[in-house]
């Protein structure tokens, strides 16, 4: 793969599975990676010609737990995105959890995170205790292999278990009434059908 982009890079040119000929391209590479690359470039996983052709203006992005001052902004901006119909806003205590919350999965946590809180919340505001912010987050050593590796941790699997279990519990206790489930969850009949139908429980 790494010879073909660059081939179609210098040649500007692509050819089509199943084609016989080259078609032209005109285009800018936007690349992004959570990987070392001039440190794969050294042990010769990537290539360094490619490496030269993509690296003509690198932007570094860091993390969100070194930049949280960022998170009442991206706060704000994911609510507006999942614009969810009772517009709950967060407490000054729930915001104040997650700008002191280290982030291990960076902003796709922090997505996760409003999300399920829109979905248990009592429909006005989102608590500390509607984010179900996780009471261990991994350990320096945890994170110390995530990076080694190059694999995120697996913090959606974990957070979808424990929204699971108490929409499970809701539906036990109401003897899966799924309107009264709805309201011992605090949340409206939509938001549980939706998210009985994200998490695979319809």
């Amino acid at each position: 793969m790494q010879v073909k982009l660059l081939r179609a890079i210098q040649e500007k040119a692509v050819r089509p599975v199943g084609a016989a000929i080259e078609l032209p391209v005109d285009v800018r590479i936007l690349s992004a990676t959570h990987k070392e690359l001039a440190h794969l470039v050294h042990t010769g996983s990537f290539r360094q010609d490619l490496f030269y052709r993509i690296n003509v203006i690198e932007l570094h992005l860091p993390s969100l737990r070194e930049r949280r001052d960022d998170i009442p902004l991206l706060v704000e901006h994911l609510l507006a995105q999942l614009n969810p119909p009772s517009n709950p806003r967060l407490t000054s205590e729930a915001l104040t959890a997650l700008c002191h919350y280290p982030f291990p999965g960076n902003v796709r946590e922090l997505e996760n995170i409003l999300e399920r809180a829109i979905t248990l919340c009592d429909g006005s505001s989102i608590t500390v205790d509607d984010l179900h912010l996780p009471t261990s987050p991994p350990t320096a050593a945890d994170e110390k292999q995530r990076k080694e590796s190059g694999h995120p941790l697996p913090l959606e699997p974990y957070m979808e278990t424990h929204e699971k279990e108490a929409i499970q519990k809701a539906l036990e206790q109401t003897r899966y009434n799924k309107t009264a489930a709805a309201k011992l969850l605090g949340i409206t009949f939509r938001a549980l059908r939706y998210r009985l139908k994200k998490l695979g429980m319809e």
